[in-house]
């Protein structure tokens, strides 16, 4: 039996801006080997319990960068469960909409690395989410998604899931953020394209959605020789307008090391994404809105949009590099927190170009501790590697260089 009720769903604080962030609550299994790991035999090292799952991982990082999240997700009352429930409670987080029962088996994820912190592989329980975590669950939560800044759903949903979840969004008229988590499951996008707001895929999800927006293999992995952004671009550019011409306003592709590429087709409207429901915004969330706006000028683009924007068809592409001074411990959990980041600075009320650099200086911080998101962020410091991507972003491409 669930012990969450539909009361509960529906006393949600009057008037804060609340992220609603739907998807899978994950206990992470880290093994990372102290030397190099022979097949068919144990090697020494250290082996972790962390708190994961894409869609937590960004609900932790906007709670602790702008505003309270909704978290919409299934855990059991097993072990790996109580873990989750107990980190969760003990940053004051609202459980509102955890579904927990004694039928539900918590996802757990193993992942083992290299001495380098790069995953080498790993195993992955997760059915039971998309099992749990149903259409029915999720349309409880309508009158919070309907004063959400903006909902982010994550590729673990089964496809009734999230196309409910994306279309109760689209009725309300709230922004929807895709992130795709894999190669196989980034294809779930195909039933719910034209409600997405936002996607956030890597390379190789890119080309998976493409082809699976196509219906048909169109698109090969990309030579990972490239050395350029533009060339990079030159090569992804046919993918990233099939996600675009199926009705996703802005895709931010995702290139590790060479930063993010924010690409967009038609007057989608940069400067007005965040809160439109008059929501007040938490202290954290005003002094985030207060810094980055002194450091990072919201006009530094939109002169070129109002020029190139003429045309309901006109493409615009900026590159956002990324922050060169990272001390990188481990990556697993950056791509996360750069959405996190961004949708923390939604709800706070930056512009997305602003809520970019905000989401990159997140993944900065992140790749230097050993979990997936960082005890505490320094908020001073993302405003400094904020700034440093901000002033040093790029458009790429714009209809005056067609």
């Amino acid at each position: 039996m669930d012990h969450r009720q539909k009361s509960q769903a529906e006393s949600e604080e009057e008037g804060e801006a609340e992220a609603v962030i739907i998807g899978g609550m994950v206990l992470d299994i880290h093994a990372t080997p102290s030397i190099l790991p022979n097949p068919r035999t144990t090697s020494p090292g250290k082996v972790r319990y962390t708190a994961g799952g894409v869609a937590r991982n960004i609900a932790e990082c906007v709670s602790k960068l702008g505003t309270k999240p909704c978290m919409i997700s299934a855990l059991g009352l097993d072990m790996s469960g109580s873990f989750l429930l107990d980190y969760w409670k003990s940053a004051g987080l609202s459980t509102k909409g955890i579904r927990v029962g004694n039928e539900i088996e918590t996802p757990v994820v193993c992942i083992v690395f290299d001495t380098e912190g790069e995953p080498a592989a790993g195993v992955a329980s997760v059915e039971s989410l998309e099992r749990y975590l149903t259409p029915k669950w999720i349309v409880q939560f309508k009158s919070t998604i309907a004063s959400a800044p903006i909902v982010m759903v994550d590729a673990n949903l089964s496809l009734p899931a999230l196309g409910a979840a994306c279309r109760l969004a689209a009725e309300v008229n709230t922004p929807v953020w895709f992130e795709p988590v894999s190669v196989a499951k980034s294809r779930r996008v195909v039933s719910v394209a034209k409600y997405i707001t936002f996607a956030s895929p890597n390379e190789d999800e890119l080309i998976a959605m493409a082809n699976a927006l196509s219906s048909k293999d169109t698109f090969s992995p990309i030579q990972k020789d490239v050395h350029t952004v533009a060339s990079l671009f030159q090569q992804l550019k046919p993918a990233i307008w099939v996600l675009l011409e199926k009705g996703i306003k802005v895709v931010v592709l995702t290139l590790g090391s060479k930063g993010v590429l924010l690409c967009t087709k038609g007057r989608f409207d940069f400067q007005h994404i965040g809160p439109n429901r008059n929501n007040k915004l938490h202290n954290i969330g005003k002094r985030l809105h207060e810094t980055i706006n002194n450091v990072c000028p919201p006009d530094r683009f939109f002169s070129a949009l109002k020029l190139e924007g003429s045309s309901s068809s006109s493409p615009y592409v900026v590159h956002f590099p990324a922050v060169s001074s990272a001390s990188v411990v481990r990556l697993t959990g950056a791509g996360d927190c750069l959405v996190g980041g961004s949708v923390a600075s939604i709800c706070a009320g930056l512009d997305v170009m602003q809520s970019i650099s905000v989401g990159i200086a997140a993944a900065k911080a992140t790749v230097e501790v050993e979990t997936n998101v960082p005890t505490e962020y320094s908020l001073e410091q993302i405003a400094a590697d904020a700034r440093s991507v901000y002033t040093s972003a790029k458009v790429v491409f714009c209809q005056s260089m067609l």
